[in-house]
């Protein structure tokens, strides 16, 4: 979609200052004390709010070259990838899907895969506040949505719940132990309402190489430091979904031509 160039800088600029509310998000939702609307911005460490200059998405990573300007600790890389990585989703999606309905939506959803992402690698959890909150937002927004209807969507959520529960459920008989946790599930059906049923063998087939990839790579590292970590499945699934998100019309062309036999 031709959108001015103009427009997707302001964007991006939009995408970074929600981007900087995500990193309050992925830090205070998992913990059920918290809230993520008080208290103000402020030093994980000294507790300092923080003055509107230091709270600049991105620049302000730079200005203070990664350490608080009040106890010198160390900030996290995590503020500025973040802030960065919803500056350019939120790019990503307006020009894909224009300034409309559509667009918010996505980038919403966007929003909160990126949210879930960060958690799931912090604490191997998928809060269901997202999850479920975004099954339902998914399937209502199918009404509206241009790319499917509201019963590919609804097949997407079956589909997509009810699939990888098949797996889990197949692992924990073969194995005797849990290899998929109830919050992936539930991020599939929200993967399936918002892209529609399409969209679940790819995201199980790219997500599970992905996964496997890296799980062998870490499996190796294991071995030589004597360690053991277990690796989140959530983030692989995200990952997913927004590669078919940008790209579900050159997915589906090579998927088409694979079973015409025309791919090579």
């Amino acid at each position: 979609m031709n959108i001015d160039p103009l427009v997707l800088v302001f964007a991006a600029v939009f995408g970074a200052i929600v981007g900087s509310f995500l990193n309050v998000v992925i830090l205070r939702l998992p913990e059920p004390k918290e809230s993520i609307v008080f208290p103000a911005s402020h030093c994980p460490v000294c507790q300092t709010m923080l003055r509107w200059f230091e709270n600049i998405p991105i620049f302000s990573y730079l200005f203070l070259r990664g350490r608080c300007s009040h106890c010198n600790c160390r900030i996290s890389l995590q503020y500025p990838l973040v802030e960065m990585s919803m500056a350019l989703l939120s790019a990503g999606v307006f020009h894909r899907f224009g300034l409309n309905f559509a667009g918010a939506a996505f980038f919403l959803f966007s929003a909160s895969l990126l949210v879930i992402i960060f958690i799931d690698l912090r604490h191997q959890i998928i809060p269901d506040v997202i999850s479920l909150t975004g099954i339902m937002a998914g399937f209502a927004f199918s009404f509206f949505n241009p790319l499917i209807s509201w019963q590919e969507s609804l097949i997407g959520i079956l589909a997509g719940g009810g699939l990888l529960s098949a797996i889990a459920l197949l692992y924990s008989l073969l194995r005797r132990q849990e290899g998929m946790g109830g919050g992936d599930i539930k991020l599939l059906a929200m993967i399936g309402a918002f892209l529609g049923w399409q969209s679940i063998p790819f995201v199980i087939f790219a997500s599970s190489l992905t996964g496997a990839a890296v799980g062998l790579i870490v499996m190796i590292l294991q071995r030589q430091e004597g360690l053991s970590t277990r690796i989140p499945f959530g983030p692989f699934l995200s990952g997913a979904a927004l590669t078919y998100m940008f790209c579900s019309d050159a997915i589906q062309l090579v998927f088409l031509r694979y079973l015409n036999g025309t791919l090579f």
